[in-house]
């Protein structure tokens, strides 16, 4: 079971075990963070459930694709690192990865 450090809005840093195969943004709001929103349930039609990975992970992602970038290009807290976690999959990989929820737009 990967281990997942979410740090929240007030700079507050958790770690949770997610199930392998579920989506970033589902081990972040099935574990309590209730300011990750994630309207649209995971199908990349918002972009509500923004994150900023920390650096260390960046390159160990799958690459953004081009319907996420468009979505993040609506966030006005977009940088380098931000992804849309609902298109992050939990693999053994990934155990142990970094994200902070991104402010509000």
């Amino acid at each position: 079971m990967p281990k997942l450090t979410v740090i929240n809005r007030a700079g507050e840093e958790s770690t949770i075990e997610a199930d392998t195969g579920l989506s970033v943004m589902e081990a972040i709001r099935d574990n309590g963070f209730d300011e990750l929103l994630a309207l649209c349930g995971g199908c990349c039609s918002c972009a509500t459930c923004h994150v900023h990975v920390d650096g260390a992970w960046v390159d160990k992602l799958p690459p953004i694709s081009a319907d996420e970038d468009d979505l993040l290009d609506s966030s006005d807290h977009r940088n380098e690192t931000s992804r849309l976690s609902c298109q992050i999959q939990l693999t053994d990989a990934l155990d142990g990865l970094k994200v902070a929820i991104a402010p509000e737009d």
